[in-house]
């Protein structure tokens, strides 16, 4: 019989962390740009198109309602870490208005009421991308809308905001016991609506009530019977992620942040083996260098994984899609505790996430390229609320502590957190480093009480030869079968652990191959390779470097490396503040200069940033 789990990792309320580095920045330019500016009051363009006199003739179909509840969402977790009064009183106001706008069976949604989930809709044709008979994004606009209120019921403590996402649900929870099939309800054969089964799932870990985990349970049955999506049928069968429904990237990763959290209040085995394998499809094919899902080539949705083996340089990776990734790697963190998705959350925010984000917190890209230019969306794009929702992911997955009292560092960057502890009391981990830019880290340890406990630290899997020391005093560096190096012993307050993760730049290689594959009369394999073109790319610690325009105008270079040791011709020049520079010395031309990739050509609209150079044949 299937029971809830016990997590491997419990995260961290946000109020109980400082980020300061990079990850600060990124935070106070959120809450100071996207936060303060897109959404104030009932008057805002995204909030008013919930008002009834809008809603009862809006037959557009069409998906501007996500940004309500993404915004209650980041707003949430930004005032639960305190000190965001004005943000405080926008959130309380736009919440409050949004609950007097739903109706009485719970519908909050922005259609007609002839256009609504609960309305059951004609067969259509197939289409490309399995959209319904009305084109709807109703669920979907209800998915955020319970993540919202659940995550400002978290943050102001007010049951109003739980009931508000209580009734959305047992609303849906009707409309599928009237008969209707969610996946009739959205786009890529219904997975712009099976992904009610995350906000259907956290409201079931929430409440207890068992009727939300009765309706994310039959979203997931019907998600499975739908041929085309068939998602725990096909995770479990090892299908790559690019096969499933239109391999939408966005849209699956979400369903699988759902699916994982159906396993926590489950314990299913099967949902755990099929979210497995298509992460691991997913990390090992369809993550750019930065981390961020990508696709779009020779597809007609520029936001669908590729097929596999296939690599592009020019790509797209969709800042909605990073946004989902982050989230399914912060929920198997906390089911596993395993530094592994600890390392793809690092990976992904040090890279695609800051390099989508302007240093304003107010414009981000909707898509980044490994090699393209830096394009600021427009003000309705769902990515730069996504882009504001995941900065906001980063307080409570930096730190972690363990069922056994045990601590965790899974990000390394400035600031602190109190950790509480039974023995011990609070305990503040204080790190002071220059993280990402250089791989020394001080960790100063001050529980209330002397007492004996474990605190994981983290080594990244770019990082060869870590040293740590506790005092002064080196100690082995073991990597246990979490992912972390266990320092267990008596901590006093003031114990000083340093850590040292040596930065090299390291090349990373890629290729584009083409394999045709058939059988011969006979019926053996015939396999011969038509198309192989290599790539290189560089990266600095957890940080992708890239170049820019390569002579100040070529979009491409193909270069020959020279032989010998890289670290004879991969100079690493002065920190400045933000990273030092790796001159490539090359024999073909001259020297190429790379910066972090999130900041190489500036920050601005318009920036080119080439991380991928093409490699020349060898003879």
């Amino acid at each position: 019989m299937s029971a809830p789990i016990a997590c491997g990792q419990q995260l961290i309320a946000p109020a109980a962390v400082q980020l300061d580095g990079v990850f600060g920045q990124m935070l106070d330019a959120n809450r100071s740009g996207r936060l303060s500016h897109f959404i104030v009051d009932e008057a805002s363009p995204s909030i008013s198109i919930f008002g009834q006199a809008h809603k009862q003739q809006n037959q557009e179909g069409d998906w501007y309602g996500e940004h309500a509840g993404k915004w209650l969402s980041a707003t949430a977790r930004a005032v639960a870490q305190g000190g965001q009064p004005e943000l405080e009183a926008n959130l309380r106001r736009v919440a409050d208005w949004l609950i007097s706008q739903q109706d009485a069976d719970g519908y909050l949604g922005n259609y007609a009421a002839d256009r609504r989930f609960t309305v059951p809709q004609p067969p259509k044709p197939e289409s490309w991308n399995g959209e319904p008979a009305l084109r709807t994004w109703d669920i979907w606009t209800h998915s955020y809308l319970i993540l919202g209120f659940l995550e400002t019921w978290r943050a102001l403590g007010d049951d109003r905001y739980l009931q508000a996402a209580r009734d959305i649900a047992d609303l849906c929870w009707q409309a599928l016991e009237s008969g209707i099939d969610i996946t009739t309800l959205g786009n890529h054969h219904g997975m712009s609506a099976t992904v009610l089964l995350d906000p259907t799932a956290d409201l079931y870990l929430v409440t207890g009530e068992p009727r939300y985990l009765a309706l994310a349970e039959k979203i997931l049955q019907q998600a499975n019977a739908n041929p085309r999506l068939a998602l725990l049928d096909k995770g479990l069968d090892g299908e790559d992620a690019a096969f499933i429904a239109t391999g939408k990237a966005y849209q699956l990763s979400w369903n699988l942040v759902g699916l994982a959290k159906l396993y926590k209040a489950t314990g299913k085995a099967d949902y755990k083996l099929a979210i497995d394998n298509l992460w691991n499809n997913i990390r090992e094919q369809h993550l750019t260098l930065g981390g961020g899902p990508w696709g779009g080539v020779a597809h007609r949705s520029r936001e669908v994984f590729n097929a596999p083996r296939t690599f592009f340089p020019q790509a797209y990776v969709e800042t909605c899609s990073v946004l989902a990734w982050m989230q399914l790697n912060r929920e198997l963190l906390a089911i596993t505790g395993h530094a592994r998705y600890a390392d793809e959350l690092e990976r992904t925010a040090y890279n695609d996430l800051l390099a989508a984000m302007a240093p304003n917190g107010e414009d981000w890209c909707y898509y980044t390229f490994p090699n393209g230019k830096r394009v600021h969306t427009t003000y309705w794009r769902c990515c730069k609320s996504s882009g504001a929702m995941a900065v906001e992911e980063l307080p409570q997955i930096a730190y972690g502590a363990t069922a056994d009292g045990g601590l965790r560092v899974n990000l390394y960057g400035p600031g602190q957190a109190t950790l509480p502890h039974a023995d011990a009391g609070n305990v503040v981990l204080q790190q002071q480093t220059r993280y990402p830019f250089n791989g020394q880290v001080s960790l100063r340890v001050s529980p209330e009480r002397s007492a004996t406990f474990g605190i994981g630290l983290r080594i990244p899997a770019w990082a060869e030869d870590a040293r740590i020391q506790v005092n002064g005093v080196n100690v082995p560096v073991q990597v246990g079968a979490d992912g972390y190096v266990q320092l267990q012993r008596q901590w006093q307050s003031g114990d000083l652990v340093s850590v040292q993760l040596p930065m090299q730049p390291q090349l990373q290689r890629a290729a584009n191959i083409n394999v045709q594959e058939s059988r011969a009369p006979d019926g053996s394999p015939v396999a011969q390779e038509v198309l192989h073109w290599d790539y290189v790319g560089l990266t600095y610690g957890p940080l992708v470097y890239a170049t820019t325009l390569i002579d100040g105008f070529k979009t491409d270079e193909t270069v020959k490396l020279p032989a010998g040791d890289p670290s004879n011709w991969l100079q690493v020049g002065e920190d400045l503040g933000e990273g030092a520079t790796v001159t490539m010395q090359l024999d073909c031309r001259a020297p190429l200069v790379f910066e972090p990739y999130y900041r190489c050509g500036g920050r601005e609209h318009g920036a080119w940033r080439l991380s991928w150079l093409s490699l020349a044949p060898q003879a």
